[in-house]
């Protein structure tokens, strides 16, 4: 090894330890965990290994609502989001005055504390004693019969996870794509208006192929980020998702460590990993369509 070598080696030191400790370590003790049947937690022991921890939890009825719930999650909120995401941006690349204050606007709740959007979130849906909340005075001005999104039944409760989890994510999407659509070459659409080509055909022609390496970025991560949802279920419905019926597999995971039936890492890590098979497998499938419909 030559010194130029070595002293690379000695700069990528740090980064190699804390990747070693924090991610590596992590995923080999998963892995080990998931195979440890009976695993105890205060004795560190386990009475044999196989693969019955992924029989419990797919036949656990918990984990199947959560594998449920994010998938709906994910099918609704996914292309709802990048969806209006390119919507938006495209509206305000058309806008010259006031551009950076809207841009600011839509930016605003990306930078907010999620627990804090998921609480105003709740009491606009919330019925209580006293209100029914604002979202179902607005059914009610308009004939409706108010219904407990908190509450109530399951697709209202899923119909605000799917509005507040959108609301949450699409400011990054747009931020993201109205750089990418201020880094197109003006050229290209100068060339297409004297050729006398329509808006849309602008826009699918040029626009969205120049864009594709953009909107493959943002979907691939909003798949994943769609199946680490946690958090966002917690601010509207309390910690206690299985309760309400909302939980989702990352909940599932946490609830199995440290929730009110928690101790079972063997469960957790399982879970886990069969979390991480299905992203794995939906990014595969993602790379695979975007070598016909990405243009790099």
């Amino acid at each position: 090894m030559n010194k130029n070598n070595l002293k690379a080696w000695l700069y990528l030191l740090p980064a190699i330890l804390f990747l070693g400790a924090f991610m590596v370590y992590p995923l080999i003790d998963v892995l080990i965990y998931s195979f440890e049947e009976g695993y105890n937690f205060a004795s560190q022991s386990y009475f044999g290994t196989g693969l019955y921890n992924f029989s419990y939890v797919l036949h656990d009825p918990y984990f199947l609502q959560a594998v449920k719930n994010t998938f709906i999650i994910v099918i609704i909120t996914v292309p709802v989001s990048t969806g209006l995401a390119l919507f938006i941006s495209v509206m305000l690349s058309s806008i010259e005055k006031l551009r950076e204050l809207y841009q600011t606007i839509f930016f605003l709740p990306y930078v907010t504390n999620t627990l804090a959007v998921g609480l105003v979130f709740m009491i606009l849906f919330k019925k209580t004693a006293y209100s029914d909340g604002m979202v179902n005075m607005i059914i009610n001005f308009f004939g409706g019969t108010s219904v407990d999104f908190i509450d109530g039944p399951y697709w209202a409760k899923m119909l605000v996870v799917c509005i507040y989890t959108v609301w949450v994510v699409m400011p990054f999407k747009i931020l993201i794509l109205t750089s990418a659509l201020a880094s197109l070459n003006p050229a290209y659409y100068k060339a297409a208006r004297v050729d006398g080509a329509s808006s849309f055909r602008i826009f699918t022609k040029i626009t969205l192929p120049m864009i594709s390496p953009t909107m493959f970025y943002l979907i691939i991560t909003g798949f994943i980020g769609a199946f680490k949802a946690y958090s966002d279920e917690v601010a509207l419905f309390g910690t206690d998702l299985n309760a309400a019926g909302m939980n989702t597999i990352v909940g599932y995971v946490y609830d199995m460590l440290y929730g009110d039936s928690g101790g079972y890492p063997s469960y957790a890590s399982a879970a886990a990993l069969i979390l991480f098979a299905i992203v794995l497998t939906i990014t595969v499938i993602n790379l695979l369509i975007s070598r016909k419909k990405v243009h790099y």
